[in-house]
């Protein structure tokens, strides 16, 4: 397998996380030579070897099952050379533990761009980043910044930070919000001839932001572990949210049209229920791989910002099929 390279912010590289979890062994070396330097050194705390050249380039790795599995004369650059699987030094340390997820490895090797080992990053780094990760998804997801690492301790935190770390793009929201506001203004005229348009409002917008939210939470972090293109990503996404606005636009029209007994109305409610059922697929994919394709975390295109964004053209798809049906 090729090794893999994504550049990673300072200080999140795999290089960043290596440690002593490699035995060394060298073009040439056969397995019993390698066992008995173990033996001898006292060798412990390692989970591959890692067999290099002269030149300190990696041919390939061993777990310790494999190397006792080698007969005593087995060349170790022969039997290693089969096992490719490493990563650039550069690469996002969250992509890295992925990889090694994947392919169910519990190490892995980090080369230089030249193919060199720089070192292996051991079983218990790669679940620390993963569980990391994680929580700071966790937070983003709420909309809560992070400063520091201290943002895993976002509950003990004295008020005034957690205050700090979550007002940001609660700002940002309270901003769209008065957008929405000014949206539902434009429209006192309508909802003054037929109040019972203002009913519908909070469901309409509920469903949007879960449906969103849903979106949201797949491509948070499936956008910077997948492999798939974008546009087959938007593709599947929108037709999810084709299916899931049919049924839910096919649930509310009879029910609707039961309880108030007017037919352009539920028509109306109904194609709104869909259209921004569609929308709120899309944008929860969309927001978060606009801000990847930035450079920021994708997970910052959730929380408050696409909630917010999803209110506001959820009401405007609303206010626009009851102008067209209703009225």
């Amino acid at each position: 397998m090729p090794s893999v390279s994504l550049t990673a912010p300072a200080g999140e590289s795999s290089a960043d996380r290596i440690g002593p979890h490699a035995v060394l062994a060298y073009q040439g070396d056969t397995a019993e030579a390698v066992r008995q330097r173990i033996r001898l050194q006292g060798l412990s705390g390692w989970d591959l070897v890692c067999v290099i050249d002269d030149e300190e380039r990696l041919l390939g790795t061993l777990t310790a099952a494999e190397l006792l599995a080698q007969p005593d004369a087995a060349m170790l650059d022969r039997a290693a050379a089969s096992n490719g699987l490493r990563v650039h030094s550069g690469i996002d340390q969250e992509r890295m533990a992925s990889i090694a997820l994947r392919h169910g490895v519990a190490a892995m090797p980090v080369v230089d761009e030249a193919g060199r080992l720089v070192g292996v990053v051991g079983p218990i780094t790669l679940m620390d980043i993963l569980r990391r990760e994680h929580v700071e998804d966790l937070h983003r997801l709420a909309g809560i910044t992070r400063e520091t690492a201290q943002a895993l301790q976002a509950i003990e935190e004295p008020p005034l930070r957690r205050a700090r770390h979550r007002l940001p793009w609660l700002v940002v929201g309270l901003g769209g919000s008065m957008v929405a506001t000014f949206v539902v203004v434009r429209f006192e005229s309508v909802l003054a001839a037929k109040p019972a348009l203002a009913f519908f409002v909070p469901g309409l917008v509920y469903l949007a932001d879960a449906i969103g939210t849903q979106s949201e939470a797949v491509a948070v972090r499936g956008l910077s572990l997948s492999h798939i293109g974008i546009r087959r990503l938007i593709g599947g996404e929108l037709r999810t949210g084709i299916l899931v606005g049919l049924v839910l636009a096919l649930l509310a029209f009879p029910m609707v049209w039961l309880v108030f007994g007017e037919l352009r109305l539920a028509a109306a409610v109904a194609l709104a229920l869909a259209g921004a059922s569609i929308l709120a697929s899309v944008l929860g994919l969309m927001l978060p791989w606009l801000l990847a394709r930035i450079g920021s975390d994708p997970a910052y295109g959730s929380g408050p910002l696409a909630t917010i964004v999803q209110d506001v053209l959820s009401l405007l798809i609303y206010f626009a099929c009851v102008s067209v049906i209703v009225l």
